[in-house]
C-alpha cells in the first residue's frame, strides 16, 4: 500500500492517538523563567497489564496488524525502519493506553486515571515560578539595600570630611581670635602702662605744686571757709577799731592866713617826699605800718575795699616786707620765693600799704621782659588787691612796662608831677637798668641762684 494514499480510518485513529501520547512530552521539556532546561519528571508507568489490555482480543489485535503489513509497500520498508520501529512502540503504547468501546470505564473515569500525571507537571511549573518570583524579589530588595547602604556610606564619608573642614577651620579661626585677642591685651597693656607713668608725673608734679604754692594760692580755700557770717564779723569788727581811733576834739580856731610873700622858693616846681621810713620822726608811720601787717597775717579781710590786701598772709611774707620797709628804707632788692605768685603777693602787701599811706598819690610801675610775665603780674594783681582792668593804665594806679627805659621816663615825669611812683622788677630781669635807682621807692625780685625758678601762676 503506497503511503501516499489516502489513508484508513484506523491508520487516521492511530495517528490522532500517536499525537496525543507525544504532546505531554513536548509541554514537558519546556525552558524555566531563567533560561535552564528542566527535566521532566519522571512518569510511572504501571506496566502490569490493566483490565484495558486484558478486555483486547488477540483476534482483533491480529487483523488490523495484518491489514497495516499489507498496507506497506516492500520498497518503504528498509527506508523506514527507524519510524516502523518507532510506530511499533506507539502501537505498544496504544495498545496498554488505547481505550476500548467495550471497556466498563466511562472517558470519565479513563481521565482521572491519567490526572496525577498531566496536573503534576503545572504545579511543579508554578512552585518552580514562585521560587523564581520569591528569589527576584528577595535579590532586588537585597540590591535596593545595598544601594541604600552604599548612599548612606557615602553620605556619612562626605559628613566626616565636611566635619574635619569644619573643625580644621574652627582651630584656625580659634588661634587667629586668640592671637587677635593677645595682640589688643598687649596693646591695652601698654596704653595703661604709658597712661600710668603720666598720671603719676602729673601726681608729682600736683604736689610739688602744692608744697610751693599753698600759701599763695590759699584764696579758693579761704572762699570757701569764709562765710557772710565771718564777713560780717569781720567787717564789724574794722569798723569798732576805727571808731576807737577817733579822737574827738573841738576845731581849732580859726586865724586869718597871713598873706604870701613872694619868695624865690615858691617859683621852684613841687617835689615829692621822700619818703624816711627807718628815721625816728616817722615813728608814726612805723606804727601804721606794723598794724596793717599784723591784720593781713591775723584777720585777713577777703572781701575787704579795693588796694587792700585780700589773700592770707605768712609770717615769712611778713618779715621780708618788714625788712624791705624798715630795714632798707623802702628801696632795695629782695631774695626770691621761687615763685612768681609769691612775689606777687608781696609786692601786694607793700602796694596796700603804701596806698594806705599816701592814697591815690601813689604810682605801681610793673617792669618784666615778656608779655605772658606781665599778664601774670596783672592777673596776680587783681586777684590779691581787689582791682580790675580800669586801674591798670599809663595814667592809672598801675602801668605794665616791658623794657626799662620807657618805665624811667614815665616814673620821672610821675615824680615831677608831685606823685609817688614805685617800681617793681621781676625777678626775670637779668640786669638792673641804673635809670631805675634814682627814685624813691622801688622794689626788685632777684633770683635764688641755687635753685631753679618754678612758674606757678
Amino acid at each position: 500500500m503506497n503511503p501516499e494514499e489516502n489513508p484508513t480510518p484506523e491508520s487516521q485513529e492511530n495517528a490522532e492517538f500517536q499525537d496525543a501520547q507525544v504532546q505531554p512530552h513536548d509541554r514537558a521539556i519546556e525552558l524555566d523563567s531563567d533560561g535552564v532546561e528542566e527535566t521532566p519528571e519522571a512518569v510511572e508507568i504501571d506496566l502490569a497489564p490493566t483490565t484495558l489490555e486484558a478486555s483486547v482480543e488477540p483476534e482483533s489485535i491480529e487483523p488490523e496488524a495484518e491489514m497495516m503489513e499489507a498496507s506497506v509497500e516492500p520498497e518503504s520498508i528498509e527506508p523506514e525502519a527507524d519510524a516502523i520501529e518507532n510506530i511499533v512502540d506507539v502501537e505498544s503504547m496504544e495498545a496498554s493506553i488505547e481505550p476500548q468501546p467495550w471497556d466498563e470505564k466511562t472517558p470519565e473515569e479513563a481521565s482521572e486515571g491519567a490526572e496525577p500525571v498531566e496536573t503534576a507537571e503545572p504545579e511543579s511549573a508554578a512552585i518552580s515560578n514562585e521560587i523564581s518570583e520569591t528569589t527576584e524579589r528577595e535579590v532586588n530588595a537585597l540590591d535596593r539595600r545595598a544601594a541604600e547602604l552604599r548612599e548612606e556610606i557615602a553620605t556619612l564619608e562626605a559628613t566626616k570630611a565636611e566635619l574635619l573642614r569644619d573643625r580644621s577651620q574652627m582651630q584656625a579661626d580659634m588661634g587667629r581670635l586668640i592671637q587677635e585677642g593677645l595682640s589688643e591685651l598687649e596693646k591695652r597693656k601698654q596704653h595703661l602702662t604709658v597712661s600710668i607713668e603720666k598720671l603719676e608725673r602729673r601726681q608729682e608734679r600736683i604736689r610739688k605744686e602744692m608744697r610751693t604754692t599753698f600759701a599763695g594760692v590759699s584764696q579758693d580755700l579761704a572762699v570757701r571757709l569764709q562765710g557772710f557770717k565771718e564777713y560780717l564779723v569781720g567787717s564789724l569788727q574794722e569798723l569798732a577799731a576805727v571808731a576807737e581811733q577817733l579822737e574827738l576834739a573841738p576845731p581849732p580856731p580859726s586865724t586869718p592866713a597871713p598873706a604870701p610873700t613872694p619868695s624865690r622858693r615858691s617859683a621852684e616846681p613841687e617835689t615829692a617826699p621822700t619818703p624816711q621810713f627807718s628815721e625816728r620822726a616817722f615813728q608814726e608811720q612805723r606804727r601804721l605800718i606794723r598794724r596793717l601787717l599784723e591784720q593781713y597775717r591775723n584777720a585777713p579781710d577777703y572781701y575787704g575795699p579795693p588796694w587792700q590786701l585780700r589773700r592770707t598772709f605768712e609770717p615769712v611774707h611778713a618779715e621780708r616786707v618788714a625788712n624791705w620797709f624798715f630795714s632798707q628804707g623802702g628801696r632795695g632788692a629782695l631774695k626770691s620765693t621761687n615763685s612768681r605768685l609769691q612775689n606777687i603777693l608781696i609786692a601786694s602787701a607793700i602796694i596796700s600799704v603804701l596806698h594806705a599811706i599816701y592814697g591815690k598819690r601813689l604810682r605801681t610801675l610793673v617792669l618784666a621782659n615778656a608779655p605772658e610775665r606781665l599778664g601774670e603780674w596783672r592777673r596776680g594783681l587783681q586777684d590779691c588787691l581787689g582791682i580790675a582792668r580800669p586801674d591798670f593804665g599809663p595814667d592809672r594806679g598801675v602801668a605794665l612796662f616791658e623794657a626799662p627805659e620807657p618805665l624811667a621816663q614815665r616814673a620821672d615825669r610821675l615824680a615831677q608831677s608831685g606823685l609817688m611812683p614805685l617800681v617793681i622788677v621781676d625777678e626775670s630781669e637779668s640786669q638792673l637798668n641804673l635809670a631805675l635807682l634814682q627814685f624813691p621807692l622801688w622794689l626788685a625780685f632777684a633770683p635764688d641762684p641755687e635753685s631753679a625758678f618754678v612758674r606757678e601762676w
